[in-house]
């Protein structure tokens, strides 16, 4: 099984940059989708429905803003939209669809680096992110949370950690949560199966940082240590340029 996140900042640029012939090509039975910036209207769904997909949609309340989704060609038995928290819900954050043997999340976690306010609803975020995933995992052991965490965890996963120490989404407080969220009882996928450096997933859109590889990586898929042994393979594949992001795929029995 083939499982794929991607951020494609703005679904609608990213069809319009050929998205859909790279997922025809790729073929993952499931994929998580952030920052959709738009509603499943605004799109003609007709060519992912020809590809097997059935979609799941959770758009913000803000028009061109945020929005989760999954795509996937194994109907879920259940799908949640969103955690319950107003203030997340309405800028469609969370989106998660259950199967008979694990939970798939999709999320959209909050960037801080606009100002100390929505740095201040970052913290919040990540205080009550770990709360909701506690008790969820009561219910659904077998958890694979994938999306845009907004967070490089170590300074491997950043081109340049010294510049950046104080810099949103790099700063002390964010990465000691991915130590311990990772440590509540999750495995970050690819760094499992991939240790060396230069491994990026995101790339500002200035002096071009893609080309000289000045990247962050910040896209994860975690998964329960419970779902350890089925875990087969994971890789970043920058070669996908619908986006300032880039997808993450794993595999898994």
């Amino acid at each position: 099984m083939k499982i794929v996140t991607y951020n494609v900042n703005g679904i609608r640029s990213a069809i319009s940059k050929g998205w859909l012939d790279w997922l025809k090509a790729v073929n993952p039975d499931m994929i998580c989708l952030q920052e959709l910036k738009a509603e499943a209207h605004q799109i003609d769904q007709q060519p992912l429905l020809d590809l097997g997909y059935q979609l799941y949609w959770f758009p913000a309340q803000k028009k061109g803003y945020s929005g989760v989704a999954i795509f996937t060609k194994e109907p879920p038995l259940h799908v949640a939209y969103g955690c319950g928290i107003e203030a997340y819900d309405a800028e469609g954050r969370v989106i998660r669809a259950d199967f008979a043997d694990f939970s798939l999340m999709s999320v959209y976690m909050p960037s801080g680096s606009s100002g100390d306010e929505r740095q201040n609803f970052k913290f919040q975020w990540l205080d009550d992110f770990q709360t909701y995933i506690d008790q969820l995992k009561q219910q659904h052991p077998n958890l694979l949370i994938a999306g845009d965490y907004n967070i490089c965890h170590e300074a491997i996963d950043i081109h340049n950690p010294k510049s950046n120490a104080n810099s949103s989404g790099f700063l002390p407080e964010e990465r000691a949560w991915m130590s311990q969220f990772l440590g509540s009882g999750f495995i970050d996928i690819f760094r499992h199966f991939n240790p060396e450096p230069h491994h990026y997933t995101w790339w500002s859109f200035r002096a071009g940082a893609r080309q000289k590889n000045l990247g962050w990586r910040i896209d994860y898929i975690c998964a329960s240590q419970t779902l350890a042994p089925r875990l087969s393979r994971a890789v970043i594949l920058p070669e996908a340029k619908h986006s300032d992001h880039c997808p993450v795929l794993i595999e898994m029995n």
